[in-house]
């Protein structure tokens, strides 16, 4: 996928909408020698990146044994399986760099109320949507072009064929021979048997 598809698409759609201060888990693949696995890295968006760009990105923190771990996952890697929304954080911010000096109590981020959790599910349902209707509309469009294209192409290959055979069926042009000479005997008119008669008679001598 280049720059210019990438442009052209909503989101990636793999991944939900989020946003920062929501917690994720975030299911990727990697690979180890000639095997390849599903790995999970749970914890809560504290930025987002660049929108929907290529460069479009999000880092997800957790605390594993009070030590805080960052991973910053691309937006449209092909890598990136699944990513699941397992809490709605109430934020009023778009970067959460703060929580990297809080520890404890201190670094929980306040859940949506109910009202908010649900207009936040209804507009990643919308926009779900959206990008289901968007990709229908690529994939018949697309489909059409193919089916244009393949018309086309056998609408050409049927009439080279035709072509073909009436070039096949026309015969072929030659110049006729020329009439021969008639022989010089037949341009020679007979001689009757009066005329040969007379012709001898005025021969013979007188006696």
């Amino acid at each position: 996928m280049n720059a210019a598809e990438i442009y052209k698409t909503e989101a990636n759609p793999r991944i939900p909408r989020f946003s920062a201060g929501d917690t994720v888990r975030v299911n990727f693949r990697i690979r180890e020698g000639e095997r390849e696995r599903i790995q999970a890295f749970q914890g809560v968006v504290i930025r987002l990146n660049n929108g929907k760009g290529p460069a479009a990105n999000f880092t997800v923190r957790r605390i594993s044994a009070g030590i805080g771990i960052e991973r910053i996952f691309p937006m449209h890697s092909p890598l990136i399986e699944s990513l699941e929304i397992t809490r709605y954080g109430s934020v009023r911010r778009a970067k959460l760099y703060y929580l990297r000096g809080l520890q404890g109590r201190a670094a929980r981020i306040k859940e949506m109320n109910p009202a908010q959790r649900r207009r936040a599910t209804e507009s990643q349902a919308a926009a779900a949507a959206r990008r289901e209707e968007a990709a229908l509309a690529a994939a018949e469009a697309e489909a059409l072009e193919q089916a244009a294209a393949e018309a086309e192409a056998e609408a050409d290959a049927a009439e080279a064929v035709a072509e073909e055979t009436a070039d096949a069926e026309q015969p072929a042009t030659e110049d006729a021979p020329e009439a021969e000479e008639p022989a010089a005997e037949a341009d020679e008119q007979p001689v009757s048997e009066e005329q040969s008669t007379d012709g001898e008679a005025d021969e013979q001598p007188g006696e």
